[in-house]
């Protein structure tokens, strides 16, 4: 009997990626809106929000990438 291997379905992962980095970088702007930049608060979010959403990604779909 042969084990099959979990898909990696692309638009879930898709989504998981835009969500978490749509979130961080809406938080990222309340935080620098509460302290006066909100462009740069913006800016911080995604390129913290980047890394974020594939770690999420990862995490969600670990079997279907090992």
């Amino acid at each position: 009997m042969e084990q099959t291997r979990p898909s990696l379905p692309l638009a879930g992962a898709g989504m998981v990626l835009i969500g978490y980095t749509a979130a961080a970088a809406v938080l990222g702007m309340l935080i620098g809106w509460a302290l006066g930049s909100l462009g740069i608060g913006l800016v911080l979010g995604v390129v913290v929000g980047i890394p974020l959403g594939i770690f999420g990604v990862y995490r969600r779909y670990r079997e279907a990438l090992s």
